[in-house]
């Protein structure tokens, strides 16, 4: 997995952008950084983003958290 994000860093980050200084560097990998771990969908989480997989995982273990009694 570690290799998986290795490659992509480097494909659609450090491959395709010039930075001007360290800290244009910095935010532009945490920009893609939150992309990736927030947004984007990953083929491991059956296409879901993290923050989905996160939800329904929260949802599995704990069923009862988000219903209502009423």
């Amino acid at each position: 997995m570690v290799e998986s994000f290795n490659g992509r860093l480097r494909q659609e980050r450090l491959n395709q952008h010039w930075f001007l200084s360290l800290e244009d560097a910095k935010a532009k990998i945490e920009a893609w950084r939150r992309d990736y771990n927030e947004v984007r969908p990953h083929s491991a989480l059956d296409w879901r983003t993290p923050h989905e997989f996160g939800l329904q995982a929260a949802q599995q273990s704990n069923p009862v958290a988000g219903k209502s009694n009423f």
